[in-house]
């Protein structure tokens, strides 16, 4: 850990002389990529530098207390050896974290996708709950939300609903979502009062940018329609409904929110790059799958990953373990408690894995 980052530390350097140096500044695009691997840097470069000034005050120390002869100054520098050695060890410990391999994802808005499940109409009306769910949970973090695609009910639920989300991060705290929700609770429905068990489920996709995701044209068929819902005459008179349609993977997608057609192809491109994202990380993370495995997990669209328990008022995360009994405020979006146990969790179990391999 230490020679990386004493290479860290030595890199660091060399980018705070390189972004003073004239002739760099003046080629604004370099400068540019050596500002961002700067900031980059510096959270681990800074906080090594706390951990090499804490080691050599210990070795002062320790000098110290060899060298002391006086009773009373020896137990004082003694009690300040031990502080200092319990500052040590907290700053070896947030090194580690530091070091660990970050989601070029984390900082990137998200395309998320929730469908309904098992269930029929309850199912439809639970995806619906998610979907104000994750709205809610935007807003208490001020981020934006933007209806993409939106298949809904007679009955006020939704087959389908496709939305992104941005503001700072959005990605990082949003990305263990992915999977099968399942709710246990007694439908307005059910006349008799009997429980029923409904599953939606949840897709997390970064949102990526073109120079990440190359589309060939030739590889795009494009289907103009009529779009179907509400909306009045406009909905049957004009073809503004767009279907994108990826040929080597078989990926579609279906835009209608928009009356302009050009505005509903723009969201469909969206959401088809994040897809195809998705899917070419998915095809590489199954050559690494043993790694994934000791993570909380991200991709599994068939893993169900919780349970909404509204009889006895429970919200259950089966990765972790972890059960909260406040599903009512969990449904309004307060989520942050669930959101963060799962990124501790995830770190921990990266932190194991990179033990056993030292």
């Amino acid at each position: 850990m230490i020679k990386k980052l004493d290479k860290i530390y030595e890199r660091y350097n060399k980018l705070n002389e390189l972004v003073s140096d004239p002739e760099v500044i003046a080629k604004m695009d370099e400068w540019k990529k050596y500002t961002k691997e700067l900031a980059e840097l510096s959270e681990t470069a800074e906080k090594y530098a706390e951990y090499m000034k804490a080691e050599k005050e210990q070795e002062e120390l320790k000098n110290l207390i060899s060298s002391e002869t006086d009773r009373e100054m020896k137990a004082l520098v003694e009690e300040e050896f031990k502080a200092n050695k319990e500052k040590l060890d907290r700053i070896k410990e947030e090194l580690r974290i530091l070091l660990l391999p970050k989601d070029p994802n984390d900082d990137k808005n998200v395309i998320m996708e929730i469908r309904a499940g098992a269930g029929g109409e309850e199912a439809s009306l639970f995806a619906y709950e998610l979907y104000r769910l994750y709205v809610k949970y935007a807003e208490k973090n001020r981020w934006k939300t933007e209806e993409i695609e939106n298949n809904s009910t007679e009955l006020g639920g939704v087959k389908e609903v496709v939305f992104s989300i941005s503001g700072k991060a959005c990605y990082s705290k949003l990305k263990f979502e992915s999977g099968v929700h399942r709710v246990q609770r007694v439908p307005e429905t059910e006349s008799q009062g009997r429980v029923h068990t409904s599953t939606a489920t949840v897709a997390v996709l970064p949102e990526v940018e073109d120079i990440e995701v190359n589309i060939d044209e030739k590889d795009l068929r494009v289907d103009t329609l009529r779009s179907s819902g509400a909306g009045g005459q406009h909905i049957n008179k004009t073809e503004s409904c767009i279907r994108l349609t990826h040929i080597p993977t078989g990926i579609v997608v279906l835009c209608q929110d928009e009356r302009s057609q050009t505005k509903n192809r723009e969201k469909a491109m969206r959401v088809l790059k994040s897809r195809l994202y998705d899917y070419y990380q998915s095809q590489y993370d199954k050559e690494y799958s043993a790694n994934r495995k000791s993570q909380v997990g991200t991709g599994d669209r068939s893993e169900r990953i919780r349970t909404y328990n509204f009889p006895q008022g429970r919200v259950t995360d089966h990765r972790i373990g972890l059960t909260l009994y406040s599903i009512e405020n969990f449904m309004l979006g307060d989520i942050d408690e669930m959101v963060e146990a799962l990124a501790i969790a995830d770190r921990e179990a990266k932190l194991s894995a990179g033990e056993s391999e030292e």
